[in-house]
């Protein structure tokens, strides 16, 4: 019997959701955060410009369950601009969107204004403010493509200024601050 070990993250912003960053000029990986044991990889990916929870495991098997549509990923997300109710339907609803050329229709999702959260400030800080007034969305989906809730959120006229992800499954980022890393006995 092998054991495997699990760690949750908060991944920081400006970081890429990999180890290394071989072929990458001027690019952060994990692996400044924290010595991890050698086949222990990331559970699914945050964009190098989105920061929050992440799951790095050595179980590939469990690596693909959380990956699953049964794993609700919840976000939260600052956007440009004050949020309607009507966009927010738009949201939950589903809608046509185009991710790396293939046209798709995201599945319905829960969606809900939320007050600021207390996340400590963003470096570089986002622009929120500035120009026009923002707020905050959470949103919760169980599927995953590529930067689709900065997609989704664009699609009803409300860039995402802000993206953390605060929850997968049932472990949550809760008062984990940027970079810090936590060994866990077992992820779900």
């Amino acid at each position: 019997m092998s054991t495997h070990h699990h760690y949750i993250l908060y991944k920081p912003y400006g970081m890429l959701s990999q180890l290394g960053t071989e072929g990458y000029k001027k690019k952060r990986g994990l692996s400044e955060l924290f010595d991890f044991p050698k086949g222990v990889y990331p559970v699914g990916r945050l964009d190098e410009d989105s920061e929050g929870l992440l799951m790095m495991t050595s179980d590939s098997k469990l690596s693909v369950q959380i990956r699953s549509a049964s794993i609700e990923k919840e976000y939260w997300v600052q956007l440009d601009g004050e949020i309607t109710v009507e966009a927010i339907a738009q949201l939950k609803a589903g809608l046509h969107l185009v991710i790396k050329k293939e046209a798709i229709l995201t599945k319905p999702c829960k969606a809900w204004k939320i007050e600021e959260p207390n996340f400590e400030e963003r470096y570089p800080p986002t622009r929120a403010g500035q120009h026009r007034p923002y707020s905050w969305l959470a949103i919760v989906l169980q599927e995953g493509k590529f930067r689709q809730v900065r997609k989704m959120t664009a699609a009803v006229g409300f860039p995402t200024l802000r993206l953390v992800r605060v929850r997968i499954g049932d472990i949550r980022l809760d008062d984990m601050k940027p970079g810090e890393v936590t060994p866990k006995g077992a992820l779900i």
